[in-house]
């Protein structure tokens, strides 16, 4: 069909029935606004809050050079992040938030146990996971440990991670990982993720309501 045959204006029939056309498609178009407006304030807020799928165990290395497993804090929340120390921004404003959030909730924090689990075991030993995560807050534990071992604790997690080479050298690369924080209940179903981007105040708000 040609481009003129595309474009011509409509005849006597044609314009008659434009009505029965033209509405459906304004209700449309309504709904995708509605739905572009809807659908990143859904992105960055918590999901799967209620779900009851277990994300099994893990065995790691603590700051203290300490086995720890899902089962070394009986009775708490786990909060677990995955990342990496040499992590330019994401990690350290996550970890950052995670910090706030914390002490915004208060008392309420001494039922959940923060988790900083590396996917870089290459440089991120127990003694530098320990200062790190010290910057952050002193609940944090970073966790580390043999490869295999994180790749199982990543797996169980749905946490996907690749090194990048950045430059010449052996130390010169990064991390690409997913970036949501994971909130687990005692029992070791999942309670629901975070989004990356919240705030201190949207991950406490959102905490507040899984513990009442």
């Amino acid at each position: 069909m040609s481009e003129q045959a595309v474009t011509r204006s409509p005849g006597p029939n044609q314009a008659k029935d434009a009505p029965s056309v033209f509405i459906p498609l304004f209700f449309i178009s309504f709904v995708i606004v509605l739905l572009a407006a809807t659908v990143p304030s859904l992105m960055t807020t918590s999901s799967m809050s209620g779900m009851s799928s277990s994300v099994g165990g893990f065995r790691l290395i603590d700051g203290k050079g300490q086995v720890v497993t899902d089962q070394s804090w009986p009775g708490k929340f786990l909060l677990v992040y995955f990342g990496y120390t040499h992590c330019p921004d994401l990690c350290p404003t996550t970890l950052s938030n995670i910090a706030g959030a914390l002490n915004d909730l208060g008392r309420k924090a001494n039922r959940i146990q923060p988790l900083f689990v590396t996917v870089d075991p290459q440089r991120d030993t127990p003694s530098v996971m320990k200062q790190y995560t010290a910057l952050f807050s002193p609940r944090l534990v970073g966790l580390t440990g043999a490869p295999n071992d994180l790749a199982e604790a990543a797996q169980e997690y749905g946490v996907r991670y690749a090194r990048q080479q950045t430059g010449p050298a052996p130390g010169d690369y990064e991390m690409e990982h997913s970036a949501y924080v994971y909130v687990v209940y005692p029992s070791g179903d999942l309670a629901m993720t975070i989004a990356p981007g919240q705030s201190s105040a949207q991950m406490a708000s959102e905490l507040a309501n899984l513990l009442d």
